[in-house]
């Protein structure tokens, strides 16, 4: 069986596809403009303190391995947006992602002859152009560019801005920290350009020393005219070709919408009636979208959520297959089932009949900026799966309110339990319960607490034995089933009737677990991985190897016999830690 770490090492790259590609490429690049915009903060200091932050500046990124990443980095966030312009068939999103796709289309333009100025300058003859002589051009020379720089440092800076927070708005961690992110988000860039004024201001005294012009626009700094021209042309080269890609792509996309009409219209059926028809090639997210049919979708069509998900109502034989990143995705929430798809990945090709796992609701975006786990968010959580056995027989020789009755006293002895130990209780099914570990706290922390939980349902399942031993022919017994993992939590329901709680293979796992205490005759199974996570030692619990439905390799987990000595397990290890 493959190692935990391999596990998960390959089931990264299965989720790798051009979004993350892209996503990658942006941060090294807002690295490189962080960077960038701290050394131009400098100017607020001095000059000679621009020039000591240039200096390391230029030592990191022109390092040769840096060098060759980053300006990877580059063509490819730059191929893969203009992809994203040609192959993205309906804008109707929220208003930030075409904003943010206009900006980081115009960010090339507007910076080729920066780069080629400065970069290919130093690369072809040498220059050495650093923040004087730059200074010169903008604030004495052509001060007209001064415009032009500080536009393409906002934008650059706000297309970043917003990419930054498309990928962590669904973090656990980002409610916390956007507070301290938007203050950064105002204050560096607000610094930069300061510190660009006052550099400009420095130059303009400068300038007026014949010292400091005959060093600063020498020859070797800022090249001859001839030189200068070949560089003009290059720039006037570079922008013409990368509008041309622009207008490649605009091209393109006229032709295929041809493409589309001629290859005749498909239907899709909502399972409540709705039927529309819309041109072949649409995903089943873009078609609701141009057709004004609300459809569930927190990342925006990015497959890196699943609350688009939908099911295909008959034969889905006929579909394309999945893209690795979509397989990816269902896979991770426990969706193997072929009839369950992303919407956003779909294309038909036929017509196809479906209804959405997920209704929408509205909820404007300051409601999910305020509570955003409400809507939904990946997050790595410990489930606890806690099930009362012979309910069955208690009900047959009871009358009903005496069954209720207990199993109140039972799921309140449960939930008593969780509520110490730091849980929050979830989804009550008959008389079995779902509880939930980390929702405010780090995964060790969850580990330890699911463990000291269930240690603590033993002690209270036991006082409850005491309490209705006159009334009770045989004590109650329960079992227990723990794992963590990443889950999506968010509000599941209808209207009035919404509910928050966890689904992904992490939840399902810990049901199957919680099952097979019957058969293994114990109180509780835990995986390894909370085992190992909670900081227990390989040899505090024995190990098992099992088949868990649903999965394809099989899996190591602990057998708990008797489960109350497992909260003086976790405290010990936490001590030791502390």
């Amino acid at each position: 069986m493959a190692s935990p770490s391999r596990e998960h090492l390959q089931e990264m790259v299965r989720g790798v596809g051009l979004r993350q590609v892209r996503l990658t490429c942006g941060v090294i690049l807002f690295t490189y403009l962080l960077s960038h915009f701290l050394n131009h903060a400098l100017g607020n200091i001095s000059m000679e303190a621009l020039a000591t932050g240039v200096y390391y500046h230029t030592l990191f990124w022109h390092f040769l391995p840096i060098s060759i990443l980053f300006y990877s980095a580059c063509l490819a966030h730059a191929g893969l947006g203009i992809w994203a312009l040609y192959q993205r068939r309906e804008f109707r999103w929220k208003a930030l992602e075409p904003l943010q796709l206009v900006l980081g289309l115009s960010i090339p333009m507007l910076v080729i002859a920066h780069i080629v100025g400065v970069r290919l300058g130093y690369s072809l003859f040498g220059h050495q152009k650093l923040y004087p002589q730059e200074l010169y051009v903008f604030f004495i020379a052509s001060p007209y560019r001064l415009w032009t720089m500080l536009a393409v440092l906002v934008i650059a800076w706000v297309h970043g801005c917003i990419g930054l927070y498309f990928w962590l708005r669904l973090r656990s961690f980002f409610k916390r920290v956007a507070p301290f992110l938007l203050a950064a988000a105002v204050l560096i860039p607000t610094l930069a350009m300061l510190g660009i004024y006052q550099g400009g201001r420095l130059a303009l005294s400068d300038y007026e020393d014949a010292d400091w012009r005959q060093q600063t626009l020498s020859v070797e700094k800022v090249g001859t005219v001839a030189q200068q021209n070949v560089l003009d042309r290059i720039t006037s080269g570079m922008t013409i070709g990368y509008l041309g890609l622009l207008g490649l792509a605009l091209v393109a996309r006229g032709a295929r919408a041809l493409l589309d009409r001629r290859r005749g219209m498909i239907a899709l059926s909502y399972g409540n009636g709705r039927t529309i028809r819309v041109p072949k090639g649409l995903s089943v997210l873009e078609a609701s979208l141009r057709n004004n049919v609300p459809h569930a979708s927190i990342c925006g069509g990015r497959a890196r959520c699943s609350t688009c998900r939908i099911r295909i109502i008959g034969d889905c034989t006929g579909l394309p297959d999945p893209s690795p990143r979509e397989a990816f995705v269902l896979h991770r929430v426990g969706s193997d089932d072929p009839s369950i798809r992303l919407a956003c990945q779909l294309r038909p090709t036929a017509d196809l009949s479906f209804f959405q796992l997920f209704l929408p609701h509205t909820m404007s975006a300051n409601a999910h900026a305020s509570n955003p786990a409400r809507i939904g968010q990946e997050r790595y959580l410990v489930s606890l799966f806690v099930d009362m056995r012979g309910s069955t027989q208690l009900a047959e020789t009871r009358l009903p309110f005496d069954t209720v009755f207990i199993v109140n006293r039972f799921l309140g002895a449960v939930s008593q339990a969780v509520l110490e130990a730091g849980g929050r209780p979830n989804q009550f099914v008959g008389d079995g319960m779902l509880a939930l570990f980390g929702l405010s706290t780090g995964r060790q922390d969850a580990c330890r607490q699911a463990l000291r939980a269930a240690a603590m349902i033993a002690a209270n399942i036991d006082e409850l034995n005491e309490f209705l031993s006159h009334d009770l022919r045989e004590s109650i017994r329960f079992g227990i089933g723990i794992h963590g993992g990443e889950v999506i939590v968010g509000d599941i329901g209808y209207r009035d009737h919404m509910v928050f709680t966890a689904l992904g293979d992490a939840v399902n796992v810990a049901a199957r677990l919680q099952d097979m205490t019957k058969g293994l005759a114990c109180e509780a199974v835990i995986s390894d991985e909370v085992r190992a996570t909670s900081g227990l030692a390989d040899d505090a619990l024995p190990a098992q190897e099992v088949t868990i439905r649903g999965r394809n390799e099989p899996m190591i987990v602990r057998l708990v016999k008797d489960a109350r000595p497992l909260s003086a397990l976790s405290r010990d290890k936490q001590i030791a830690a502390a």
